[in-house]
């Protein structure tokens, strides 16, 4: 939601050289059963027996898989929940179809749920149960209809009736794809957490040059080597040293991993929550005030006392590690909104806890680092430049980056309730005045608290101010309505194109002729001789956005899209109604029945009995009488790999 890298796609990993529709996976069974503890109260207990090698999912709402979902429906007058449905204690696992930590379930799973009974002539309770099923490869949706007796009499079940229309409705969601024993399906690469650990290290970077810490370099190597009996000595303790400063700030991301209360949904759910959104905005607005210099954010003075004490009482290895700590406390004020900023890049991450302990490791790398090396090599100490006011410039120059990055959260939750307060345009409008206000102090028209009189510019603010000029200039093109108004290096980062304040003369991707209609598409695609792009999307995907902006944008894929196919685009999260003439109730092959109201519905519907798969964006290649025409794909980020297989899908139509 995000900034936040979001959902990769699960794929096929197998061939099917018949109809997908023809295929029936339940790989899950469930029991139901009632235990009454008292005359009005009772545990309803729902047991899941997964097959090996599957997982359902818990129901807590994550960025990842679709949470399992209990309606408990005829209670009004009959029974009141008491508390909310348990579910077993598991630790989050990592999860290779959506790449994050994710509480799942495998073996056997009980969900129970008190009730308490307001009507005494109630006889059974009515429970409807929705839940995602994945393997490594692939997931699918299944559905429940629980009729559940309190008085131990037998229910009779439910005969499902399924009327005409529906049964035609519904089988024209199956394309009766084929042509799957020709293309062997992609698999999905585990992310390396490399790229956090990089940007956790230039973070400690950044911080090495506040006036927090930049001043306490020469201080502290000096100390280690003069005060040691011999040199060895003291290089020894200045490793020591810097090695205690990585251990803190590895030590710091621990609970994350630990405490039960902090649960990866919440890390993952970041991009899409509002509440958790606001409270970063408000958040990243005080760092950026403190790091002006309006107010100071620092620990209590008594702890920073506390661990210079005993570092100074205790000697040795301890003495060492608490002067470590003690450097941690007292350079808060000007590490802690970069943690900060680390910390809010890592919740919209999906690596969740351990992305959050390799950006802290490597911030605390980067931290310790010179703290060993001057040691190693004293004279370097003359090489560096002496202490003054550019350290309080590159506070406030960091204080200018997290005001813009604040602005990334409260778009989150304007993207995710539709405000309409931060349109793209708007955005980038705020970023180019935070920009101009940046440009401003680094050429000395403005001044913050703790800027001294500024007697010339120096090379670093000149050079920093053009760079800031810079891209200003390339943010302006963002507030037009023109083909230069796709800022490609920032794609995903302001809101979507599609969210504008100007009107659209489409509301396809990138203004490409697309339908949004099945059976149109399809119609255009055999008057037109065309192969067919389905393109499985979402309004609130991001990486359908990336895909859009930065991939479908190249002149070569535009083109090829363009001239060569016919797009259409099936919005799987559209939560417009159906009329009632078009909705319809979908029997599957376990003998469950899902209402197709909307029309996200009706497209995810499509897309999961299939192809087996309910992630976005998801793109098939076919050809007028469904036979796939390629592998199908997925989030691709190299326009030349698409190209290519938009290529091989177009060469395999001809044929």
């Amino acid at each position: 939601m995000t900034i936040k890298k979001v959902l990769l796609l699960c794929l096929l990993a197998f061939c099917f050289s018949f109809n997908l529709h023809s295929q029936i996976l339940e790989p899950v069974k469930w029991e139901s059963s009632v235990e009454k503890i008292s005359d009005t109260e009772f545990n309803l207990i729902f047991t899941a027996k997964i097959e090996n090698g599957w997982y359902i999912y818990s129901q807590e709402e994550s960025d990842g898989p679709l949470p399992t979902y209990f309606e408990y429906k005829n209670q009004e007058g009959n029974y009141k929940l008491v508390g909310e449905t348990s579910e077993p204690d598991v630790k989050p696992k990592y999860d290779k179809i959506f790449e994050i930590d994710v509480k799942k379930f495998e073996g056997e799973a009980d969900f129970i749920q008190r009730i308490k009974i307001l009507n005494p002539a109630l006889k059974q309770v009515e429970v409807f149960l929705s839940h995602q099923i994945c393997d490594d490869q692939k997931c699918i949706l299944q559905d429940f209809n629980f009729n559940m007796s309190l008085d131990g009499s037998e229910v009779a079940k439910e005969e499902i009736v399924i009327d005409e229309r529906s049964k035609k409705l519904s089988e024209e969601l199956n394309l009766n794809v084929t042509g799957w024993d020709k293309y062997e399906q992609q698999t999905v690469e585990e992310q390396s957490n490399l790229s956090i650990f990089f940007l956790g290290f230039l973070g400690g970077l950044i911080a090495l040059l506040t006036p927090c810490v930049f001043p306490m370099i020469p201080l502290t190597v000096s100390f280690f080597t003069k005060s040691a009996s011999d040199s060895k000595k003291g290089l020894f303790n200045s490793i020591l040293y810097g090695f205690f400063i990585f251990l803190i700030y590895v030590l710091l991301s621990i609970p994350f991993h630990l405490l039960d209360s902090l649960d990866p949904g919440i890390l993952n759910n970041i991009s899409t929550n509002v509440t958790l959104n606001i409270i970063f905005f408000v958040i990243f607005v005080a760092f950026a005030f403190s790091f002006f210099g309006y107010f100071e954010l620092t620990l209590p003075q008594s702890w920073s006392a506390a661990m210079d004490s005993k570092a100074n009482k205790i000697g040795g290895f301890i003495g060492i590690f608490f002067m470590a700590l003690t450097l941690a406390i007292v350079s808060f004020s000007c590490t802690g909104p970069i943690l900060g900023t680390l910390l809010g890049s890592s919740l919209t991450a999906d690596g969740g806890a351990m992305q959050l302990t390799m950006g802290m490791s490597g911030f605390g790398l980067a931290l310790a680092l010179p703290f060993t090396l001057f040691a190693m090599f004293p004279k370097w100490l003359n090489s560096l430049p002496k202490s003054g006011g550019w350290l309080n410039t590159v506070k406030v120059v960091l204080g200018f980056i997290e005001l813009a990055l604040a602005l990334k959260f409260l778009s989150n939750a304007d993207l995710v309730e539709h405000w309409g307060l931060l349109k793209r345009e708007v955005f980038i409008g705020l970023w180019i005045i935070i920009g101009i206000g940046l440009a401003l102090y680094l050429f000395g028209k403005i001044k913050f608290p703790h800027d001294g009189p500024l007697q010339k510019l120096g090379k670093g603010r000149i050079t920093t101010g053009i760079l800031v000029i810079t891209f200003i200039i390339y943010l302006i093109p963002g507030l037009t309505n023109t083909e230069y108004a796709n800022l490609k290096q920032l794609s995903g980062f302001p809101p979507p194109m599609f969210y504008s304040l100007y009107d659209k003369a489409s509301d396809c991707p990138l203004d490409l002729n697309c339908h949004k209609d099945l059976s149109e598409g399809i119609a255009a695609a055999k008057l037109e001789n065309k192969p067919i792009l389905l393109d499985f999307t979402g309004w609130a995907c991001v990486n359908c956005r990336k895909m859009e902006e930065q991939v479908w944008s190249t002149i070569e894929v535009y083109d090829m899209l363009q001239d060569n196919y016919i797009i259409i685009s099936l919005y799987v999260d559209d939560k417009k109604e159906l009329t009632e003439k078009e909705q319809f109730q979908y029997l599957r092959t376990n003998g469950t029945v899902k209402n197709i109201e909307t029309i996200g519905d009706k497209w995810g519907t499509l897309q999961t009995i299939n192809f087996l798969n309910n992630s976005q964006p998801y793109y098939v290649l076919l050809d007028h009488n469904m036979e796939l025409l390629n592998v199908t794909n997925a989030y691709e980020p190299s326009a030349d790999a698409y190209l290519k297989w938009l290529k091989t899908g177009l060469e395999n139509f001809k044929k």
